[in-house]
């Protein structure tokens, strides 16, 4: 989604021409994407505690068988596993193998030799944990649009020695067209992604994620750490769900055709196994689950400028629809397999004697209030439609409806479902969400009782709050979102960058590292903030 304020209305946004893209192409990217051989360097993912799925893209005019190595040492001295498979031109020239065999919580190097010899860049991964595990760390990312800026977030975290697995959110890549989001002004040269039209065929999600794979900064972090990933809105287009999305429309044929198409280019491109949903134990320490919220079951959004047509008592409207529809039960964002499925599995995980319970998921679950204060923020020269909006979600707060329908906040019944699952099983939950592009730190409660804590993560480089309420400093957003959302603990509305998670027994502790810039190539942190949980007391430690 864009974030909330952004982008009033998208569609509003000024059309700019295009000339001058070649100055704004990514250097390299056309080559890469046109070389024959090792194209894209190399990626892992889906670890167990014996095994790994490694990944990587050989360019060839027909098919190519490759051997796959895998050794304790980078000089593959001696090779414990691997095998053969084929980079297919079907799948983009692509190539994904589970290797098994292997060793818990050890770090292997890994390649692909190409039936001449050549090889790709070396790899390093590792398996998960089995058994008593004292401590792993997990470094969370989540969109990243890249004609914003450089993926400096990716390059601080490529440099550092304590991670042990990647998570990634989702909006890994962006649908737009050139010119849509960001405004044309607003592209860094030399970050322009490929195809510049909007993404809708399998031919122009392929490119798109090839274009974004030859960022040096997330190749380099796919080399080094293994990966687990879902997709949110932006891998497909703008605010999906099960049956189309704000960013799509019958001019651009069918959702269905589309959908698929995306998810195709996705399962080819990143190191990730054709499930929807699935999970990882790490020892017993944590259970992480990554569910899909997007497009298997997520009904559709709901947009209150539909629910406020043709409607003269807007806030006698909003109450209503506050005490009746939005409470649906019927509303589904999981939808009823994918919930049997991640219940059951937070009662198993308690019942096995897991520590925490991890719930790697795209957006926001902890609820958000439009502050009074806000109605000030973006300037009295706006266009009528803004502060049409902006009177609009006052209206709402006073209704207490949320600030964001497309994220938890507009199915609440199901998260209410979600939550008292994990009370049920006495479940030690940590969620973990990306989606909003600013950085959260939430006490979740069900039942006027603590269920979990959440650690939203701020993006790699999509803007933030502070883009839309230019002249307001952080310290009054960030004020004023925590007086009108009681479970918000604590927020940053102004930075890039991505979050660490390490996990001990009996604390988890949550570091948000904010990058200097995006528009320099620059690795250096400008600040973290951190903040605890123990173990038991489903709440964040006090400050």
């Amino acid at each position: 989604m864009h974030q909330l304020w952004g982008e009033m209305d998208r569609r509003l946004l000024i059309k700019l021409g295009t000339a001058g893209l070649a100055a704004l192409a990514l250097p390299g990217a056309a080559k890469a994407m046109a070389a024959q051989g090792f194209t894209h360097n190399v990626a892992s993912g889906e670890p167990g505690p014996n095994s790994i799925l490694l990944w990587t893209r050989y360019a060839a005019p027909s098919d190519t068988r490759l051997t796959v190595e895998v050794s304790e040492t980078s000089d593959f001295a001696r090779v414990v596993g691997g095998g053969s498979v084929t980079a297919e031109g079907d799948k983009d020239h692509t190539a994904k193998l589970a290797v098994d065999g292997l060793q818990p919580g050890r770090w292997y190097f890994y390649r692909f030799v190409a039936p001449d010899g050549a090889q790709s860049p070396i790899g390093r991964t590792r398996t998960l944990p089995q058994g008593p595990t004292g401590a792993f760390n997990l470094a969370l990312f989540s969109c990243a649009n890249m004609p914003f800026g450089w993926f400096n977030a990716y390059g601080h975290a490529a440099a550092r020695g304590d991670i042990d697995l990647v998570v990634h959110v989702g909006d890994y890549l962006y649908e737009y067209k050139v010119g849509d989001y960001p405004a044309l002004k607003d592209i860094l040269p030399g970050r322009l992604a490929q195809p510049t039209h909007e993404i809708v065929a399998l031919a122009d999600y392929r490119l798109r994620y090839a274009s974004y794979r030859s960022d040096p900064d997330l190749q380099r972090l796919h080399q080094l750490f293994p990966m687990i990933a879902q997709w949110d809105d932006h891998e497909f287009a703008n605010d999906a769900w099960k049956g189309g999305a704000e960013n799509h429309d019958e001019g651009e044929g069918s959702w269905t055709d589309r959908a698929a198409a995306a998810e195709r280019a996705h399962n080819e491109w990143m190191p990730v196994a054709e499930t929807r949903w699935r999970h990882y134990q790490v020892g017993d320490l944590a259970t992480i689950f990554l569910p899909e919220t997007r497009v298997t079951a997520r009904d559709k959004p709901f947009e209150l400028g539909d629910i406020l047509k043709g409607k003269a008592d807007v806030a006698a409207t909003l109450k209503q629809f506050a005490e009746t529809d939005y409470r649906d039960p019927a509303r589904q964002l999981m939808g009823a397999d994918q919930e049997q499925w991640l219940f059951g599995g937070f009662a198993d995980s308690v019942k096995a004697g897991t520590r925490w319970q991890v719930c790697a998921q795209q957006i926001v679950m902890g609820s958000l209030f439009t502050p009074p204060e806000s109605r000030n923020w973006f300037g009295a020269d706006q266009p009528d439609y803004v502060k049409r909006r902006v009177e609009i979600a006052q209206l709402a707060a006073k209704a207490r409806l949320p600030l964001n329908m497309d994220s938890w906040d507009g199915y609440p019944a199901a998260r209410d479902r979600l939550l008292a699952a994990a009370q049920r099983a006495d479940a030690d939950l940590v969620t973990l969400s990306g989606d909003s592009h600013n950085a959260w730190a939430f006490d979740l409660t069900h039942g006027g009782r603590p269920a979990g804590i959440e650690i939203g993560g701020h993006s790699v480089t999509s803007p933030g709050f502070e883009s839309y309420t230019r002249g307001i400093s952080d310290a009054v957003r960030t004020a004023a979102l925590r007086a009108s959302s009681p479970q918000l603990k604590w927020a940053n509305t102004q930075d890039r960058g991505y979050v660490t998670v390490g996990l001990t027994p009996d604390r988890v502790t949550a570091d948000w590292h904010n990058v200097a810039s995006i528009r320099e190539h620059d690795l250096k942190l400008s600040s973290s903030h951190r903040m605890t949980a123990t173990r038991g007391r489903k709440r964040y430690d006090a400050a």
